[in-house]
């Protein structure tokens, strides 16, 4: 007698069937154990615990010969079976019964990634044999079979999202495993304090490797802009196709956008007056991310770097450029439990041709996400006390985190919040392209502005975190807006 029945939760429960693998380890077949006791003439809780003489209950799992024989998923209804087979396929190549769990395990998770289904149980029995394929049972044979449950055809959801220091409400209608290969249909409404958005997406997974998909995407936003007094209405669609390359993840993706720029108050300057009215962008653009890190909201260590491109005008529309920016952040655990992190961000926007560039394409430069201290969006280039962006940038930062003075012990509420002590710096300007490189290095040095400060961190979970400084602004310019003093922020990009 031997090895009969084994599930497999999220957590393995195999107590008892080391026990009992224990009790058979030189039998050379894997009979059926009954679960119940009557016919032995005892319950499975009445045997004894053997002395471990020779070898440890991981050497014996481990030296215990199996074959998986048949790998079986039950519980589909409009999933296609051959999709899933390439998530699965692992396991026949496990050698022995803690192979066996670990990769059904991993199989497991891969199936739960697609996002198709709502639990998924795992069970490992002895072989039984297939009358159907006509294959008999072998002594050390095993079957493992993958028990799902799909999701409904259509769900809801509700929820709030924090972003650029401004919340919103998320309403979405999602459609999973709509043509039964993973594809996903998504309806989503956000509601905001300066932006609404509406979307339609369709995502679909290649077969055997979800890191590659196709996306497309239809939508409309609405936002408001008051440190420019600018108005802006986005319609557009884009495509993307996302994969995997070594370390890296890569994005490539055209989207045509038809945008509606016009005038918040009627109090706007006339350089915003001469932006408003409607404009084509098409664009091609490519991203490379490698990303270590242990947490995107508030890392402990591992680093980032994320580079963009974006090249406009070539595939028509009214608007050419060529855009770049980066971003690169390392951290660092210290003792007592504190994290040092170092950031740098920085881009440029090359316009093609004589025309010059558009105010929605620029970058802007200062707030609780990125220079604090400072006004939301309010460093650079300004007319009229609205700020109209830069076509070059790079802004720098220096943090340590580290536990509340009044720490309550590990695993409390305590541990969501940090103190930050902080050191940031940027600038933002414009550039005259015929100067040469050195101009330009001079003039990114000129007119830093800088702050440092301290203040509390509270993270929530991996959505987003909440920032409240006390922040020390420097090297103030004429027209910038400062903060002095108190700063709150929320968002989940943080200088």
């Amino acid at each position: 007698m031997s090895l009969h029945f084994l599930k497999l939760t999220p957590t393995f429960e195999v107590r008892y069937i080391l026990d009992v693998i224990m009790k058979t380890v030189h039998a050379r077949s894997l009979d059926p154990l009954p679960m119940q006791g009557p016919e032995l003439g005892f319950q499975a809780d009445d045997i004894e615990r053997p002395d471990m003489e020779q070898e440890s209950k991981q050497e014996v799992l481990e030296n215990k010969v199996v074959i998986v024989q048949r790998v079986h998923i039950d519980g589909l209804g409009r999933t296609k079976e051959d999709c899933l087979t390439y998530e699965i396929a692992d396991v026949f190549r496990a050698k022995n019964l803690i192979d066996v769990m670990r990769r059904a395990h991993e199989a497991r998770q891969k199936l739960l990634r697609l996002g198709i289904f709502r639990q998924v149980d795992v069970v490992i029995d002895t072989s039984q044999g297939t009358v159907v394929q006509g294959v008999d049972a072998l002594p050390n044979g095993l079957d493992v079979t993958f028990d799902v449950t799909e999701l409904r055809r259509m769900t809801g959801s509700y929820n709030t999202m924090v972003g650029n220091n401004e919340g919103c409400m998320v309403l979405g209608l999602k459609l999973p495993n709509v043509f039964g290969s993973a594809e996903k249909l998504t309806f989503q409404v956000s509601y905001g304090t300066k932006e609404t958005s509406y979307g339609l997406s369709f995502f679909k997974p290649q077969p055997g490797h979800f890191e590659r998909s196709f996306a497309v995407n239809l939508y409309k936003v609405a936002g408001q802009f008051p440190w420019s007094s600018l108005r802006e209405t986005d319609r557009g669609v884009s495509t993307e196709f996302s994969f995997p390359l070594w370390k890296t993840n890569h994005t490539l993706k055209w989207e045509g956008v038809w945008r509606e720029l016009g005038c918040l108050e009627r109090t706007a300057s006339f350089a915003v007056r001469e932006e408003s009215g409607h404009s084509l962008k098409s664009s091609l653009s490519h991203s490379m991310v490698i990303d270590t890190r242990n947490s995107a909201i508030l890392p402990r260590r591992g680093a980032l770097l994320k580079i963009n491109q974006e090249l406009a005008g070539y595939t028509g529309g009214d608007a050419s450029f060529l855009k770049e920016d980066f971003e690169i952040q390392f951290n660092r655990h210290l003792f007592w439990d504190s994290v040092l992190s170092a950031s740098l961000w920085g881009g440029c926007l090359l316009p093609i041709g004589d025309k010059p560039t558009c105010i929605a394409d620029r970058f802007y430069l200062g707030g609780p996400t990125s220079v604090r201290g400072f006004s939301m969006y309010s460093i650079g280039p300004q007319s009229e006390g609205d700020y109209l962006g830069g076509e070059v940038y790079w802004a720098g930062a220096v943090h340590l985190y580290t536990p509340l003075p009044f720490h309550p012990g590990k695993g409390g509420f305590g541990d969501l919040f940090r103190t930050h002590f902080f050191l940031n710096a940027g600038n933002l300007c414009n550039l005259n392209y015929g100067d040469g490189p050195q101009a330009h290095l001079r003039k990114l040095a000129e007119c830093i502005r800088w702050s440092y400060g301290a203040g509390i961190v509270l993270q929530l979970g991996n959505i987003a975190r909440l920032e409240l400084n006390y922040c020390i602004p420097t090297g103030v310019q004429s027209g910038d807006r400062i903060c002095d003093g108190f700063q709150f922020g929320a968002g989940v990009r943080f200088l």
